[in-house]
């Protein structure tokens, strides 16, 4: 990635207070984010949504299940499903974009592509990988360059935003990341069914959601759908749901100031006890000293 277009993301910033360490800045272009570190960070745990991240500076590593991945500036992240992820920031300054991929312009875009004979690079053995890493592609660098250009002339973000997301996905397509995009644009492969669930998971975390409603959201007999789950998102349906409860209830004591024992049964937790061990085991603290650590580093950043 160029200095250039380092600079173009950085300015219409440049006023802002450095985030914390692995925090997400949301840009007035939707669909398209920033992180943006200062300082290496701990390990930061979240469900990610499909999407691609162009790295212009510092190195980060995720981790999901058994597998890690490290990538640096010049590369790009895919991640192809919703996926619980830990990552963390090895290098900094750190400075990344985040575009969310839009499934039905991926549709809409590799049926066009292919009544044109566009189809993009053929695909390779790690094509079937939910989260991949590899150069990013000129075409696609250059065309974040010019929807970036954006935030400097706000009232030309309405009228041509559209227009760039869409080139965007375009050479993403056409690119490394093609075969894997390609994937799950499809509107019936298993990633979209499994995301139908995901979608429910997500709407109805804190509540009890039985597997045979959550095959049927994917059209799939319970035993496939589980099959299928795991296979995408490297959890159960049960673990998948519980690491969104950990997470959300994680955020509200971070960001409301909730307390641990209110913070369980917001999220659906009946024991409190359960929820602090379940809590301990992912995020290595118990939830009032996690919680107590993460403001003090939020305000260490801010400060800094």
């Amino acid at each position: 990635m160029s200095e250039t277009l380092c600079q173009t993301v950085l300015r219409p910033f440049a006023s802002l207070p450095e985030a914390h360490a692995g925090a997400q800045v949301l840009t007035p272009i939707d669909g398209l984010s920033l992180i943006r570190s200062a300082t290496p960070s701990g390990i930061e745990h979240a469900i990610s949504r499909p999407l691609a991240c162009l790295v212009l500076q510092g190195r980060k590593q995720v981790t999901t299940g058994a597998d890690t991945v490290a990538f640096g500036a010049g590369d790009s992240l895919l991640i192809s499903a919703d996926l619980p992820t830990s990552s963390q920031v090895t290098a900094a300054p750190y400075l990344s974009l985040v575009i969310d991929l839009d499934f039905a312009l991926i549709a809409e875009l590799v049926e066009e592509m292919r009544s044109a004979g566009a189809n993009g690079r053929d695909a390779d053995a790690a094509a079937a990988a939910v989260v991949r890493v590899a150069p990013t592609d000129a075409e696609t660098a250059d065309a974040a360059q010019r929807l970036l250009r954006l935030l400097d002339r706000p009232e030309s973000i309405p009228v041509l935003h559209g227009a760039l997301m869409r080139e965007l996905h375009y050479w993403l397509l056409a690119g490394r990341h093609g075969a894997a995009i390609r994937r799950i644009g499809a509107p019936d492969s298993q990633a979209r069914r499994v995301a139908r669930a995901v979608a429910l998971l997500r709407q109805d975390y804190a509540r009890p959601l039985p597997v045979e409603r959550l095959a049927a959201v994917a059209g799939m007999s319970p035993s496939s759908f589980h099959a299928h789950f795991r296979a995408v998102t490297s959890l159960s349906p049960l673990q998948f749901q519980k690491q969104l409860r950990l997470i959300e209830a994680r955020r509200l004591m971070v960001a409301q100031g909730i307390p641990a024992s209110r913070a369980a049964f917001v999220v659906g937790y009946e024991s409190v006890p359960q929820f602090t061990r379940e809590y301990r085991r992912l995020f290595g603290l118990p939830p009032g000293q996690d919680a107590d650590s993460m403001r003090q580093a939020m305000r260490a950043s801010a400060a800094a």
